[in-house]
């Protein structure tokens, strides 16, 4: 009775530990669709980590996860914080009126030879605001014309966020960090 019991209180301490893991700290999630390649492919396994948006604000460049609806999350990069102003033009991303390199587009760009990755557009023409609220965030997938992001759903409010993600561990042969 005595092992019984010691095998039922290992288990109980296991399980609480993966409940505080999987809902503080760090959930797996899969990449579904092709809005962030090249950077991510359909149905990359990755690592969400909860844990710095406990201490700190989404930065520019952060991949992050967030809830979309009730039922779904997105993947998407955030390319402006609260103040900020955004323009697309001539397949140049503007912040604050200072050009941004992007060369995580570089592949994308290679293969359309010239031709744009997405239309022009400016914060106010795609949002009706000048510059990102506070609280908020303004994300793009890197598949500029295959993704559903903040140029149509609007504002991603803090609170919608999961966490960054830089991981992939899966599939074993692409295992890496993603910049």
């Amino acid at each position: 009775m005595k092992e019984l019991f010691s095998w039922i209180k290992a288990l109980v301490v296991a399980l609480v530990i993966a409940f505080i893991i999987r809902n503080f700290l760090f959930v797996p999630v899969s990449v579904d669709g092709e809005s962030m390649m090249p950077t991510l492919q359909d149905r990359d396994r990755m690592i969400v980590n909860k844990v710095p948006y406990y201490f700190d604000e989404p930065e520019r460049g952060d991949i992050i996860v967030f809830h979309a609806t009730e039922e779904r999350d997105y993947i998407k990069r955030v390319i402006a914080v609260p103040g900020d102003t955004v323009a697309y033009r001539d397949d140049v991303l503007y912040i604050n009126d200072k050009k941004v390199d992007e060369p995580y587009l570089d592949p994308f760009k290679d293969e359309m030879e010239g031709l744009p990755l997405t239309n022009d557009f400016t914060l106010e023409e795609v949002t009706g605001e000048t510059e990102v609220p506070e609280g908020k965030v303004f994300v793009l997938g890197d598949n500029r014309q295959n993704s559903k992001d903040s140029r149509m759903i609007g504002f991603i409010d803090e609170s919608q966020i999961v966490g960054t993600t830089d991981v992939v561990f899966y599939p074993f042969d692409s295992i890496r960090m993603v910049d």
